[in-house]
């Protein structure tokens, strides 16, 4: 198997298809094949450089010419949930008895559809529309409105976390994201709200 960019995977000698990253989850749906699993990182919270994005980075990096010690000016973190509060949306089915996604770790599985060529990320849906197919569904998460800013990802409505991960490290930090009035209508729109989120193959 060969990456060769975010849109084109080649597996067993087939190409085309779709590729996503399923945010909090190790295993991709039925309808999609895994390329890898890892976990999620990206630049500091209290970083006001470095990358925008989060990223799926595999369990097993591969090295090139390297010179340990801390020579560069910019860093990869690990990710960790940050849902203190006790009404998280999200299920806890798939956390192997733990009673909060709260500091721990973010897991991620990257994905190929084969059979189909776009994907969308839709926010504020748990449906997709006529004609296209749901991959997963769940809440729209990203950075805390007082740091620096990162992406909108879509994490999994009943994610899972990463083994022996539960610690305050920080780093990359993932907030559940809340609908607020003004410029976003309301209604139909609800101040303080969860948004869900859902991500869509065709």
């Amino acid at each position: 198997m060969e990456i060769v960019s975010s849109n084109a995977v080649y597996i067993n000698g087939s190409s085309g298809g779709s590729v996503y990253v399923r945010w909090g989850r190790t295993k991709c749906p039925d309808s999609a094949q895994l390329v890898y699993a890892g976990v999620a990182g990206g630049s500091h919270y209290t970083h006001p450089g470095g990358g925008g994005n989060y990223q799926c980075l595999p369990y097993d990096p591969q090295w090139g010419s390297f010179q340990d010690g801390t020579q560069s000016s910019t860093y990869m973190y690990g990710a960790e949930y940050e849902v203190s509060y006790t009404n998280t949306p999200f299920s806890l089915k798939n956390t192997n008895g733990i009673s909060t996604l709260h500091e721990n770790d973010v897991v991620c599985a990257v994905c190929h559809v084969p059979t189909r060529s776009a994907h969308v990320m839709i926010p504020a849906k748990k449906d997709c529309p006529n004609t296209w197919f749901k991959e997963y569904n769940g809440y729209l998460m990203s950075a805390h409105s007082t740091q620096k800013r990162s992406t909108f990802e879509c994490m999994d409505e009943a994610p899972e976390v990463r083994p022996g991960g539960k610690a305050n490290d920080n780093g990359a930090l993932f907030y559940v994201v809340e609908a607020q009035c003004g410029a976003l209508p309301c209604p139909n729109y609800v101040a303080g709200r969860e948004l869900t989120c859902v991500v869509c193959t065709k």
